[in-house]
C-alpha cells in the first residue's frame, strides 16, 4: 500500500495508507443505457508563460492523450467548455485549435465529441443583439465544419444585452436556424459563472424554464438536448419532465448526479459533467452496471464519488477546474500540476488534501503509488513534513 499525508486546515497532519485501485474494466461494447460526456480540461506546457492574462500554451500531446483516455472508457468528450477554462484563461485562438485538434482525435478514436460554441472571441464587453447572433453563428459554423457537435453555451454578451425573455428567444431562434445539425443547449448557473445570473430573462428558475421550453419547442429537430448546470436537482427534474420526446436532459449537476442519472419511474438524465473527466473509470464502470441491469452496483461504484465531486466543486464553484487538473496530475495524465492562467493556485493545500482523501475513499486514484509520491512531494515543497 502507498502511504501519504493529509494536511488539515489548522496545519496538523495525519498519515494514511491509500487503498488499491478498484480495478475497473474498460467496456468491450458501447455504453447504451445512458449517454455520457466528460467535459475535459486542457493541459499546458509546464514551462510555458501560463500566468494570468497570457495566451494559453497547450501541451497538445498530453491534452489529446487525455481525450483518448476518456474515449477508452466508452465516454464521449465535451470539449472547449468551462472545464477547459473557457472564459478563464483559454483564449480564442487556443479554443479554435482545441476544437480542430479534438475533432481529429475523435475521428481517429471513433469517439463522440461535442464542443462549446460561445461569443467569447468578441473582445468588446457590450455588443448588440445582432452582434451576439453573428458571433454565435461564426462559432457554430467553425465548430460544425471541424466535425464536432455543438453545445450552445450561455453567452456573457447575451446576458448583458438581453432586456427580456423575448430577446433570448430571438437570439436562439436565429442561431438555431443557422446550425446544420442538432445542438445541445447549455444553461450554466450563477454558481459556475456569476456573469450569467438571471439568464434566460429571469432570476426565477420556473420563469426562466418557461423561456427555455419555448426555445426548445420552436427549435424542433434542431435541439438534441439541454445541459443543465444549476446545482438544483428539483429544477432539473421539473424541466426534464416537460421536455418534448427526443430531447435529452444532460445533467451538469456535479453535486447530485448519482440519483439524476439513475432516474425515477418517469425518466432519467444523461450526463455531461466535468466530474466525469476526473472519475472516468468509475463513471464508465457504473454505466456498464446499469447496462447490465445492476443498479445496486451502479450506486456502489458511483455513490462514493459524489462526495469527492462536491469537494472539487465547492464554493467558489468556478474554481473546480483546479481539482480536475489536480486529479489528472495525481493519476499521471500530466507531468506537472500547472494550469492555463496560473489557475492551479486557486485552491489551498488543505482543500487539495481533502480531494486526496475523498478520491482514495471513492476509488478514483488510478495509480495510488504515483498519487502518494506526487502529493508527498508537493507537501514537502511547501514546507510540510510528509
Amino acid at each position: 500500500m502507498a502511504r501519504t499525508t493529509l494536511l488539515h486546515a489548522d496545519g496538523s497532519t495525519t498519515a494514511i495508507e491509500l487503498r488499491d485501485a478498484p480495478g475497473h474494466h474498460r467496456p468491450t461494447r458501447p455504453l447504451v443505457s445512458r449517454v455520457a460526456y466528460a467535459a475535459a480540461h486542457v493541459i499546458p506546457r509546464p514551462w510555458a508563460d501560463n500566468v494570468p492574462g497570457a495566451p494559453a500554451e497547450i501541451d497538445w500531446d498530453a491534452t489529446l492523450a487525455y481525450r483518448r483516455h476518456l474515449y477508452s472508457w466508452g465516454l464521449g468528450v465535451a470539449d472547449a467548455m468551462d472545464t477547459a477554462q473557457r472564459n478563464m484563461g483559454l483564449d480564442a485562438a487556443a479554443t479554435r485549435e482545441l476544437i480542430t485538434r479534438s475533432a481529429e482525435t475523435a475521428r481517429e478514436s471513433g469517439g463522440r465529441l461535442v464542443a462549446g460554441v460561445n461569443t467569447d472571441h468578441v473582445e468588446d464587453e457590450v455588443i448588440s443583439l445582432d452582434a451576439v447572433i453573428d458571433a454565435y453563428k461564426e462559432q457554430v459554423h467553425f465548430t460544425e465544419d471541424a466535425g464536432a457537435g455543438v453545445v450552445l453555451m450561455a453567452s456573457r454578451h447575451l446576458a448583458r444585452a438581453a432586456q427580456s425573455p423575448a430577446d433570448f428567444e430571438r437570439v436562439y431562434r436565429e442561431v438555431l436556424e443557422a446550425a446544420a445539425g442538432p445542438v445541445v443547449l447549455h444553461w450554466l448557473g450563477e454558481a459556475f459563472d456569476p456573469a450569467l445570473a438571471a439568464y434566460f430573462g429571469s432570476a426565477d428558475t420556473a420563469a426562466a424554464s418557461s423561456t427555455v421550453l419555448r426555445i426548445i419547442e420552436s427549435g424542433g429537430d434542431k435541439i438534441a438536448g439541454i445541459k443543465l448546470s444549476l446545482l438544483d436537482p428539483g429544477a432539473e427534474i421539473a424541466l426534464r419532465s416537460q421536455l418534448p420526446d427526443g430531447v435529452r436532459m444532460f445533467t451538469g449537476d456535479d453535486f447530485n448526479y448519482v440519483s439524476l442519472i439513475e432516474g425515477d419511474e418517469r425518466a432519467h438524465s444523461d450526463a455531461l459533467l466535468g466530474a466525469f473527466a476526473a472519475i472516468a473509470p468509475s463513471a464508465s464502470a457504473a454505466i456498464q452496471a446499469v447496462d447490465a441491469g445492476d443498479t445496486d452496483r451502479y450506486r456502489d461504484i458511483l455513490g462514493p464519488t459524489e462526495s469527492l465531486s462536491r469537494q472539487i466543486f465547492a464554493a467558489p464553484t468556478y474554481f473546480y477546474k483546479t481539482g480536475i487538473a489536480f486529479l489528472s496530475w495525481l493519476n499521471d495524465h500530466q507531468r506537472s500540476f500547472t494550469m492555463v492562467g496560473g489557475l492551479h493556485s486557486a485552491r489551498s493545500l488543505p482543500h487539495l488534501s481533502e480531494i486526496v482523501r475523498l478520491a482514495d475513499a471513492a476509488g478514483a486514484l488510478e495509480r495510488p503509488e504515483v498519487a502518494a509520491a506526487r502529493w508527498n512531494h508537493l507537501l514537502s515543497l511547501n514546507g510540510v513534513d510528509a
